[in-house]
């Protein structure tokens, strides 16, 4: 019983972490395409609209970057708590702790 415990764990844990960096990896790409690509690479695109007679492009590069970083942060907050939670009730499940 304990081989087949310490293999279900391991694979619980391995799935926890697959999706933890899936996840990560995601948020990391929208920050650096708001961050690098809409504050950089794009600004001169960008600047053709304004948003309250600043830039576009400019406005990223100082302001809309921020913000992104910010929402991105609340975001993997909210699904890493929904990850955590379904987590503890596989492990739960197998018997690894209580959820």
């Amino acid at each position: 019983m304990s081989n087949s415990y310490d293999k279900r764990l391991k694979e619980a844990i391995n799935r926890y972490w697959k999706r933890n960096v899936t996840i990560m990896a995601i948020l990391l790409f929208f920050w650096a395409l708001a961050g690098l690509g809409a504050g950089v690479l794009f600004a001169d695109s960008l600047n053709a609209w304004s948003l309250g007679g600043i830039p576009l492009g400019f406005w990223f590069a100082q302001q809309g970057s921020i913000i992104v970083f910010v929402v991105l942060i609340l975001i993997y907050a909210i699904l890493l708590n929904r990850l955590d939670r379904k987590h503890h009730e596989e492990l739960a499940a197998i018997g690894g702790t209580e959820a």
